[in-house]
């Protein structure tokens, strides 16, 4: 499950940058349609970072597991924020700041405090 987790947000900043870069184009037939897949990939990436969490239900790690689920939530609601703000052409740089500092926080603790080798047998 974990891969599939990996995959749908690297495709989900993917997207990210294409309805950036088509909303500024002003191809909004191809900004929409990106935008419809970015909120497919979000259904994904809440899927399967459910079924992760679930995993570590029961262990030591359940605490940092709920920071790391809130801290995962943030990046996608700051991801629909900036596109969104850039669709209605309106500055969109402390979405940015925040999609980059939880973006940060849960790579941090996604890779570095909650590897998937501690889970209980």
């Amino acid at each position: 499950m974990a891969h599939l987790h990996i995959t749908s947000w690297v495709i989900a900043f993917a997207l990210v940058g294409l309805v950036t870069t088509f909303t500024r184009s002003g191809n909004e037939k191809a900004a929409k349609i990106s935008h419809m897949i970015l909120r497919a990939a979000y259904l994904l990436i809440l899927y399967s970072g459910g079924s992760l969490f679930a995993e570590y239900m029961g262990s030591d790690q359940i605490g940092l597991a709920i920071v790391k689920l809130l801290v995962g939530l943030w990046v996608i609601a700051s991801m629909e924020m900036v596109t969104i703000k850039y669709k209605k052409k309106k500055p969109a740089g402390a979405w940015w700041a925040q999609l980059l500092i939880a973006g940060i926080l849960a790579l941090i603790l996604g890779f570095g405090f909650l590897p998937l080798g501690i889970l209980p047998a």
